[in-house]
């Protein structure tokens, strides 16, 4: 099934092509009081496949929707109802299929035979595609329908199956189409397993799942850039023990390193539980994760390299905080708290030194770097919960909403920015009139920003107006300082875990997790 959007690839091309003629005056001779001066972009709305919403990854942050082809992968939901109601797949309760969109296009990927959700990961270069699918079966454990991995390729699905259990998910696929994920190993109860029984990192190859093992406890899983382009090694975390620890509940877990049939524990900052957040690896064989500090009550970045092992990123004075993302020269982002009221901003690390980036107006949390530095992620722009905007942070420049970077009156209110690729071009979630930020999961659409020129006057006049609302927005939090959030809960520490990872992996039976 095929959809046409607003633009083909021949418009987007002529768009690109003419701004950029208009505007390279603009960039040669730079204003007087040097400015930074901002790209301006055009707006696709990639819509939906029939239902009221589209979404980005169901592997979390970290994972890869755009290639620097400008291929974009997601799920959206169809028109149908989800055959399995009440125990819905998404919010929304509509039946919910992978897609892809490339040139204008947005195909219908499908699910495994039957009347199935699904839902994507990442995609490669190649434009295939990792996620998983429901197969019509009841996971007796769980009591909700099962999912395996899957591998879209030539809008076909292939079944990855599973490592001897009823539950496996597709993550991270890289160009040379091997896909990193986890799977259960057996139908045996497990209580330190999200999935419900014994779960297993896996990497597949050519038809052949292979069972990564575990750091010597029950459970391993891959992160959201779980295998790298270059040497096909995997990351992740894995328990390395069965024992519960007193502050968690849960067994120690590590960050694991796999390549050529062996899994080293890369340590930990000192805790007991690891992996939480997204955990990334480049093509130079660095690794970003978080970790918890001793004694399991704050948890912190980390950069692990072989020579230096692993390193506590910091954070800018307060509790905690998390990397999302790193470049190939080793840039990272994430957010990390402030002093005080422990509210957060997106940072960017680089060669030893914590950037704040700022934010809109309240907190921000930044989720991709490309090799140019241009950061992407969101922020909220006051203190309600969900009212958060797409930002972009690049050339020291202070972060930008890119709302006031599309034309005025646009289709979408740009909630989220989840990467951006090597040509610029941008990939995330936005909202229709009507739909507030908050409920992007339930009404929110996938867009891709295209970059073309710097020169728009309009655009400069939103962003300075933005900028005196954000100095209001502060002025008045200076005034009213925010109070760090409560850390109480009705769960258990075991529960509170595998709640973080069905939301995370968008498992049913769960909210949706927070994107702010």
């Amino acid at each position: 099934m095929r959809f046409l959007v607003r633009h083909s690839t021949v418009a987007r091309a002529l768009l690109a092509a003419l701004t950029m003629s208009l505007c390279m005056a603009a960039q040669d001779n730079p204003s007087p009081d040097h400015k930074p001066k901002h790209h301006k972009y055009s707006l696709i709305d990639i819509g939906t496949l029939g239902g009221p919403a589209s979404y980005n990854s169901a592997g979390g942050v970290g994972n890869l929707i755009l290639n620097d082809h400008g291929t974009v992968a997601g799920y959206a939901d169809t028109s149908a109802p989800d055959p399995y109601a009440p125990n819905c797949f998404d919010p929304d309760c509509y039946l919910a299929h992978t897609f892809r969109w490339d040139g204008g296009v947005i195909t219908d990927l499908g699910a495994l035979p039957g009347v199935n959700d699904s839902a994507q990961s990442g995609i490669n270069d190649r434009g295939w595609v990792t996620g998983f699918s429901q197969n019509g079966v009841i996971d007796p454990l769980t009591g909700f329908p099962a999912v395996h991995a899957g591998l879209w390729k030539n809008r076909q699905i292939l079944d990855l199956g599973t490592l001897g259990g009823y539950e496996s998910l597709g993550i991270y696929v890289n160009n040379d189409g091997q896909v990193a994920g986890f799977a259960t190993i057996n139908a045996t109860p497990d209580p330190y397993s999200f999935l419900g029984a014994p779960t297993h990192a896996f990497l597949w190859q050519n038809g052949v799942m292979q069972d990564l093992g575990t750091l010597g406890g029950p459970d391993s899983f891959v992160g959201a850039g779980g295998i790298n382009q270059r040497d096909g090694f995997v990351v992740g975390g894995s328990y390395t023990n069965d024992i519960p620890n007193p502050v968690t509940g849960l067994p120690t877990m590590d960050p694991f390193l796999w390549k050529d049939g062996k899994m080293t524990d890369l340590g930990t900052l000192g805790g007991t539980l690891c992996c939480q957040a997204a955990t990334v690896a480049n093509n130079q064989g660095q690794v970003v994760g978080g970790s918890n500090l001793a004694g399991d009550l704050i948890s912190h970045p980390f950069l692990w390299t072989k020579k230096a092992g692993i390193a506590d990123l910091g954070t800018f004075g307060g509790d905690n905080g998390q990397a999302t993302w790193i470049n190939d020269a080793g840039d990272i982002v994430g957010e990390a708290d402030l002093p005080g009221s422990q509210t957060h901003d997106a940072f960017l690390w680089r060669k030893g030194v914590m950037t704040d980036l700022g934010n809109l107006g309240a907190t921000s949390f930044a989720y991709a770097i490309n090799s140019q530095g241009q950061v992407v992620g969101a922020s909220r722009i006051d203190a309600t919960p969900g009212n958060s905007r797409a930002f972009l942070w690049e050339k020291g420049s202070p972060m930008v909403d890119l709302n006031t970077l599309i034309p005025a009156h646009s289709s979408l209110t740009l909630v989220v920015a989840f990467n951006i690729n090597e040509r610029g071009e941008i990939a995330g979630t936005g909202v229709p009139a009507g739909c507030a930020p908050s409920d992007s999961e339930l009404c929110g659409h996938q867009y891709v920003l295209i970059p073309g020129g710097d020169c728009d006057q309009d655009n400069e006049d939103r962003i300075a107006e933005s900028q005196q609302r954000i100095a209001a927005e502060r002025a008045a939090n200076a005034q009213y300082p925010a109070t760090a959030q409560s850390a109480d809960s009705p769960l258990t520490p075991i529960e509170r875990i595998r709640s973080t990872m069905r939301q995370r992996y968008h498992l049913p039976g769960q909210p949706a997790a927070p994107r702010d």
